[in-house]
């Protein structure tokens, strides 16, 4: 009977507000400068994109027409999955409006509700007795199920984007946006946003307490190429057949007269022999400064009155060519975090070709920049560059279309696939460790901050038996999806690259797309070795969009972690060094923490006194400040530390390998160290994402990294630090695509 007399229901919204409206005035009290982009109607995060789609104007009454369909549904066509009754109705239960509204707006939906359920939600006009018409709607989690079987959809707010900072990405990352239906701040917003994109460095954009920034602190500086070449050295020297990948090289000017001698060797003991070497300026991008010598007399040490900073490279002579050109690989890495750690490869890359037939080097050919090296930024100026919009001609290429080219001649591509994932992986895992001093410092566990993620450019040059060689690592790739092309003599602009937008904007996209804080991230079993980079498991990989492509990133970190946690040695020396460094957030040892650290330990004994600690901390200290002149900061560095506890380990433990040694002072060190206390367990190196201020406890996701020792346990509750305050913004220098 209630049914038949409420047969024909009209609702009126006359006094209820637009939904968003309210989160909308919120915002604007919290923050009345807010950014609004020209592009955007509103800034209101509201459910429906348009802002204005199916809304009747203000004061017009809108009625239900069909039994069973109320006029506001869920989805983008107010449709519904099956047909529904409308539900008894009754008069009383008078609720202020602002409760409605509330409600209305956790459900998501742009109208009046017309479901089962036993919660009621009052709207509508106030009837004399002062009542509402009112409708009853159940509390439904996304994707859950009515009472009638049919499920109940709910439109979650667009994630945003700060773009303010973009630099070269920000035609790849507006498309990529776009593509996904977020909402973009171009100019940047004082209220929060979900994801922050800077163009260079973490510290691009200060005072960031929450969302996600994808740059980490200090990846900028690691990857520069004494820090990355010292980072590396200190692997080959635990595990030299591991790390074979990396040119033998030499740091300028400090190990000049060290370069100089093995070469004269080397000569005197076959006269034959005449290798060529790379030298590369250690803050040189885009191929700037960088020459090729055959004699250390050929070096160019001096720039002014100042020594140069710079890496000298033993030169691969043998390269795989095509089209008898040089080529070198760009491949895009995502590390989507550092605890626990998430490395991601994209499946498509770019190869970048030089512009003259190669040679192998001689005197007379060293100069000829446009056959030796393949920097995009240099072959670009030359005239036999070749701008293409096919992706398997010209200049630059796809990197799926070489190695199907290579597949035709009989190239096993699978194993190809697996020696450059091991290649990444042991890079990363090399550099791992000082990330982790940085980000603590940047960062302090238990303090508001921001998750962080990076896209790298690997540059990677095939050798004609097929091995990888890693060139450099850039910490900001250029994710620019055009070219200069000259229309006039002297008149440049900027037109479409196809085979760059086809690479990029698939990369930022995908990256989004796993950097989504709704995102429920897929698990993945691990493996015991890499594999080809197949679309396998594409269904674990698809992101919360399904209208959108699987995923282009595929995971290789933890999902073939049993293969390389042996590796992870030098994280847990750096987990020792952070545990000491005390409360001041600084990134060096003291003297006075350096002695704490070996008598905690137990390190000294008769024949290592207290005295011969702070001999071996004097003498470490001054070596390693002399080579970084430019370092702020006194004390003893992570680099100057591993270099004390491998002379420790070699002191203690005689008889074994370096690798052993290490091992055996490790479990040492971390038996006497124990487990710790609750309250250094709260500090302990956590996942980073950032809590508001105002709630006082944070998830914490301690590592266990497997390392192979026998107190996995003891090395989690190692990973401790204390909170540190913030330091002030680095001065940084851009780096970008080479």
């Amino acid at each position: 009977m209630m049914g038949d007399q409420y047969d024909q229901v009209t609702v009126q919204l006359e006094q209820m507000k637009p939904l968003g409206e309210e989160d909308a005035e919120k915002q604007d009290a919290a923050d009345p400068e807010g950014q609004v982009p020209p592009s955007s109607p509103s800034a209101s995060l509201s459910p429906d994109p348009s802002g204005t789609a199916d809304r009747a104007p203000s004061g017009t009454p809108v009625a239900s027409k069909h039994r069973g369909r109320g006029r506001g549904k869920p989805g983008r066509d107010d449709k519904t999955p099956c047909d529904r009754h409308i539900p008894d109705l009754s008069p009383h239960g008078s609720v202020a409006v602002a409760h409605a509204e509330k409600n209305l707006n956790k459900l998501g939906y742009e109208r009046a509700l017309h479901v089962k359920g036993t919660e009621k939600v009052p709207q509508g006009k106030a009837e004399p007795n002062g009542n509402y018409v009112t409708v009853q709607a159940p509390r439904n989690t996304p994707g859950s199920r009515g009472e009638d079987g049919c499920k109940v959809a709910k439109k979650r707010r667009p994630v945003t984007v700060d773009t303010s900072k973009a630099k070269t990405s920000l035609e790849a990352l507006k498309i990529s946006i776009k593509l996904l239906k977020w909402k973009e701040f171009p100019l940047g917003r004082r209220a929060a946003c979900d994801i922050y994109w800077h163009g260079v460095s973490f510290h691009d954009n200060e005072n960031i307490v929450s969302g996600q920034v994808n740059k980490f602190p200090g990846m900028l500086e690691m990857l520069r190429k004494i820090n990355m070449s010292r980072a590396v050295r200190t692997m080959q020297e635990l595990f030299p057949e591991e790390y074979d990948f990396y040119p033998r090289s030499w740091i300028l000017p400090q190990e000049y007269q060290q370069f100089s001698s093995q070469i004269r060797m080397v000569k005197e003991k076959d006269p034959t022999v005449n290798p060529t070497f790379i030298v590369k300026p250690d803050g040189g991008s885009q191929g700037d400064g960088i020459y090729l010598i055959r004699d250390p007399s050929d070096l160019k040490l001096m720039a002014g009155s100042h020594a140069k900073q710079a890496v000298v490279q033993e030169y691969i002579q043998r390269p795989l060519l095509i089209d008898k050109l040089k080529f070198d690989i760009r491949l895009y890495v995502l590390i989507k975090s550092l605890e626990p750690l998430e490395i991601y490869i994209a499946k498509e890359g770019l190869t970048r070709f030089c512009t003259e037939p190669y040679q192998e080097p001689s005197q007379k050919n060293l100069s000829h920049v446009f056959m030796h090296l393949t920097n995009y930024s240099l072959n670009v100026h030359s005239g036999n560059f070749v701008h293409s919009d096919s992706q398997s001609t010209g200049s630059k290429r796809t990197l799926s279309s070489v190695l199907f080219r290579l597949t035709s001649k009989g190239v096993d591509i699978k194993r190809v696939w697996s020696d450059i994932i091991a290649l990444v992986i042991k890079t990363v895992i090399a550099v791992v460790p000082e990330l982790r001093v940085y980000y603590q410092a940047d960062i302090p566990p238990g303090k508001p901050g921001p998750t962080c993620f990076q896209i790298l450019g690997f540059d990677i040059l095939l050798m004609k038996n097929l091995k990888p060689v890693l060139l450099e690592v850039n910490s900001s790739p250029s994710m620019r999806i055009e070219h200069e092309q000259e229309v006039a003599p002297g008149v440049f602009e900027y037109v479409p690259s196809p085979v760059d937008e086809g690479v990029k904007v698939g990369v930022i996209r995908d990256t989004l797309r796993l950097m989504d804080p709704g995102h429920v991230k897929p698990k993945i079993s691990t493996q015991s070795k890499p594999d080809v980079l197949e679309a396998d498991a594409e269904s674990q990989e698809r992101g919360p969009d399904d209208a959108l492509p699987s995923l282009c990133l595929k995971q290789v970190y933890p999902k073939y972690a049993k293969q390389f946690n042996h590796l992870r040695l030098v994280e847990r020396i750096a987990a020792l060094f952070i545990r000491f460094l005390g409360v001041k957030g600084n990134m060096r040892l003291g003297p006075t923490a350096f002695r704490t650290f070996i008598r905690t330990c137990k390190l000294s004994n008769t024949n290592f006194t207290m005295a011969s600690v702070d001999i071996l901390y004097i003498d470490i200290t001054r070596r390693w400040s002399g080579t970084m002149p430019d370092s702020r900061e006194a004390g003893m560095g992570l680099q100057a530390f591993v270099e004390a506890f491998f002379y420790l380990a070699g002191r203690r433990f005689k008889s074994l390998a370096l690798k052993e040694q290490v091992v055996s002072l490790l479990e040492l060190c971390e038996a006497q160290l124990g487990p710790q206390s609750g309250g250094e367990e709260r500090r302990s190196v956590s996942c980073s994402r950032a809590l508001p201020r105002a709630v006082k406890t944070q998830t914490l996701c301690l590592t266990n990294p497997q390392l192979g020792s026998p107190a996995p346990l003891r090395r989690a509750a190692s990973q401790d630090t204390r909170p540190h305050a913030r330091l002030k913004p680095r001065t940084l220098r851009a780096n970008v695509e080479n």
